[in-house]
């Protein structure tokens, strides 16, 4: 009876006491296979620091915590030791070893290269990464736009050999396929390169249109050079060691059958026409055929079409095959706009949820009224959304060609719809509207003034209101030519008398930046003396410029830092950039600094990715500082542009490093990056625009980006960079200056104050004082 009074009140506890009892087995259990576990090599072999030790002599090893525990090595530069700094790649790409798809060598001559080749060229160059023409002639002369080799021999098997030796040499590393083609053959560029991506690459193919050699087998075949063919790069590779073989011991007047045979007798590879379920298609153009009235499924699915005997019939066939690519794409589009309706009842919002155009996104759904895309009012004539803030001004440029093509695809949409029992003519344009989303693209919507003619010849005048849009294209990367980060920079600082205080924090904020980390840079110092300043008997005002110049140059040997002296009694930005021009070479990279900027590694980093010849200029847009007077302080691990923390206590000094609350200037212009030859042509052009009297009064009122925007071809690249740090100042603005850079500087120095609601603050306080 007590027994089973006992175990009814254990009985709650039971599932607990097991629980306990099967943990505690299973821990004695592992630990018992954590001490068996000694005899692992695996774990023998780590030994003490200093090297692995010999587990046949028998030495015991010491497997403590210690052993096991990771160790942190701290960094450590030896100062003896000249730093040099490690170069990473532009691109992951090539730090990952990818490779480009596919690409094209077009095989010319001197008779077609002009003609024929200049039409491959423009058909088919903007679809490939990489297109090259090669032809034996020496020293020909290159047509604009075209990559050419010339091998000086015009041999067919020795042009075709250099060709293929050429593209292991420089190119092997870079692409995974190969496409030879002559300078005679059209090709489908698109579909060429679906092919490509569709082919594995780790397998030795030789693909193209097989011709059968002259007295040999089945099995030996080789590509027509005529219809091109494509080579894998692992074939090319192989092949390339028995390219000096073949050229001495096969004798062919055709490249194409060399290569052929070549490739059968080095490797036993001959030409195939299809691979992995990929088929190489090909026509061969009759002659006198007009490519509008071809018609069969073998022209409409091919690759290449041979051959081409000018460059008018190129044209021709580019566009056949774009007319036919277009009506595949409309095709495509009803295809998915129908399955897309259908798809759309079985959805929670039926059709409602379609939008329109069908497939496209919905439009922006503001979520309060800051978020209301505004709508923007035009007419033929005039729009009254102007960029200065006018409430009208004249409609031209791209925007009236932009307002001119929707009003003609308005009026070709209603005439395809309801032709032909209507025909519409536009009288004018009533009212115009159109806005951006950034979800969709450009909207329109248009009020029209129509004449309406029936198919019996009655007209009526209607007006009728149509919406349009102009849907986001694919978003594709620009070309840009390749800079690198080895350039070197040359500095260049106007110095003012008023600005001679300021310059020595700017030496050592430029030995701190720049010569401690040997960065590739230069420094020249413009120093400005006015009419009466710096003359016989009077002090110097940049003596404490120069002495400091020379405390660097002797704290850092091997440092050179140039100073020119210049005096003017109105000194403008590009009067003083011609000096400095003038002394350098062409090629030299100008970063025109001010006396607060701060630069830097990455500074001068940007400076020579943005800047590039020929191409682009780069004025950076730099982050100022507020007023420690009016800006609270924030804190330091706060980036630029970040959010003001708690205003410190009245009378506080801010901490040394801490920084303040700010904005990006972008009423400041004074630095730019830009190259020597660049400024030079816009200066010229400039010059001869603008003559005598009329450029004295230009340069008056012209910074030097002024000079790129308004006289130069080049793109002007302007952004914010925030590694462009500039401590508050009290800056004058010269009343020299024109209207427009005295308003700017004045807009500049009091937006830089204070954010909006710190001057507010400071304004009230000053009130309340005033009032008591």
């Amino acid at each position: 009876m007590r027994l089973s009074s006992v175990l009814a009140l254990l009985q709650p506890a039971l599932p607990l006491i097991l629980g306990l009892s099967l943990g505690c087995s299973l821990s004695l259990l592992r630990v018992s296979w954590i001490q068996g576990e000694g005899e692992d090599p695996c774990v023998l072999a780590v030994g003490e620091p200093g090297g692995p030790q010999n587990l046949d002599s028998g030495t015991q090893l010491d497997q403590s915590d210690e052993d096991f525990k990771p160790r942190i090595v701290p960094y450590y530069r030896d100062p003896n030791k000249p730093y040099k700094k490690v170069l990473r790649t532009r691109y992951i790409q090539t730090e990952l070893g990818s490779r480009e798809r596919l690409l094209v060598a077009v095989l010319t001559s001197r008779a077609t290269l002009s003609t024929l080749a200049v039409a491959v060229n423009r058909t088919v160059a903007h679809h490939f990464p990489r297109l090259l023409y090669f032809t034996g002639q020496r020293g020909a002369r290159t047509p604009a736009g075209m990559q050419v080799v010339s091998h000086g021999d015009e041999r067919p098997a020795w042009l075709m050999s250099e060709t293929l030796r050429h593209l292991h040499t420089h190119f092997g590393a870079d692409y995974d396929w190969f496409f030879v083609m002559q300078d005679d053959t059209y090709v489908q560029a698109p579909r060429l390169a679906a092919l490509a991506g569709h082919l594995s690459i780790n397998q030795d193919l030789y693909l193209g249109r097989t011709e059968e050699f002259i007295g040999a087998g089945e099995q030996a075949r080789y590509c027509h050079g005529g219809f091109g063919y494509l080579l894998s790069r692992s074939l090319l590779l192989r092949l390339w060691p028995h390219l000096d073989g073949c050229r001495g011991d096969i004798l062919s007047a055709r490249p194409d059958e060399w290569l052929g045979r070549c490739l059968i007798d080095s490797l036993g590879i001959g030409c195939v026409s299809q691979h992995q379920g990929q088929q190489y298609r090909s026509f061969e153009l009759a002659k006198n055929r007009d490519p509008e009235k071809e018609g069969s499924s073998a022209f409409l699915s091919a690759f290449a079409v041979h051959p081409v005997s000018e460059g008018t019939l190129m044209y021709r066939l580019h566009k056949r095959f774009s007319a036919l690519e277009l009506e595949r794409t409309y095709s495509e589009i009803e295809q998915l706009q129908a399955q897309i309706r259908n798809l759309t009842v079985l959805t929670p919002e039926g059709e409602a949820g379609l939008s329109w155009p069908i497939g496209l996104p919905a439009p922006f759904t503001p979520h309060s009224r800051f978020e209301v895309l505004g709508w923007d009012y035009f007419t033929e004539q005039h729009t009254f959304s102007c960029a200065d803030g006018a409430p009208k001004c004249p409609l031209q440029g791209a925007s009236r060609a932009d307002v001119g093509d929707a009003v003609e695809t308005a009026l070709e949409q209603l005439n395809r719809r309801y032709q032909p029992r209507l025909r519409f003519q536009k009288q004018r344009l009533l009212n115009g509207y159109r806005r951006f989303d950034p979800a969709r693209g450009m909207e329109y919507t248009l009020d029209l003034l129509l004449e309406a003619v029936t198919q019996r010849g009655h007209r009526r005048a209607l007006a009728r209101r149509v919406s349009l849009l102009r849907p986001l294209s694919r978003v594709e990367i620009l070309p840009m030519p390749y800079v690198t980060e080895a350039t070197r920079v040359q500095l260049v600082l106007p110095l003012l008398v008023a600005e001679a205080a300021a310059a020595p924090a700017f030496l050592e904020a430029f030995a701190a930046g720049v010569l401690e980390p040997r960065e590739h840079a230069l420094l020249t110092l413009l120093l400005v003396y006015g009419p009466r300043e710096g003359g016989r008997g009077a002090p110097d005002p940049f003596l404490g410029v120069k002495a400091a110049a020379a405390e660097l140059e002797r704290r850092y040997p091997g440092t050179r830092l140039a100073w020119l002296a210049v005096r003017a009694e109105a000194p403008s930005q590009v009067r003083l950039l011609d000096v400095v021009s003038k002394k350098h070479p062409v090629d030299t990279l100008f970063f025109l600094a001010t006396v607060w900027t701060r630069p830097g590694p990455e500074v001068l980093n940007r400076c020579r990715m943005n800047a590039i010849s020929g191409w682009q200029a780069f004025f950076p847009v730099h982050f100022q500082e507020f007023s420690p007077a009016l800006a609270p302080q924030r804190s330091p691990q706060g980036p630029p542009g970040a959010g003001p923390d708690p205003p410190s206590p009245p009378g506080a000094e801010p901490a040394r490093g801490a920084p303040l609350g700010g904005r990006f200037d972008r009423q400041a212009s004074a630095e730019g990056c830009f190259y020597n030859a660049d400024y030079l042509a816009a200066r010229a052009r400039l010059a001869g625009e603008l003559a005598g009297q009329e450029e004295e009064e230009a340069l008056e009122g012209l910074e030097v980006m002024d000079v790129f925007l308004r006289f130069s071809g080049l793109h002007l690249f302007r952004a914010v960079e925030p590694g462009l740090v500039q401590k508050f100042s009290v800056r004058d603005c010269s009343p020299r200056l024109s209207e427009e850079l005295y308003h700017r500087c004045r807009l500049s120095t009091l937006e830089g104050l204070g954010a909006r609601a710190q001057l507010a603050v400071a304004l009230f306080e000053q009130e309340q004082a005033n009032s008591t």
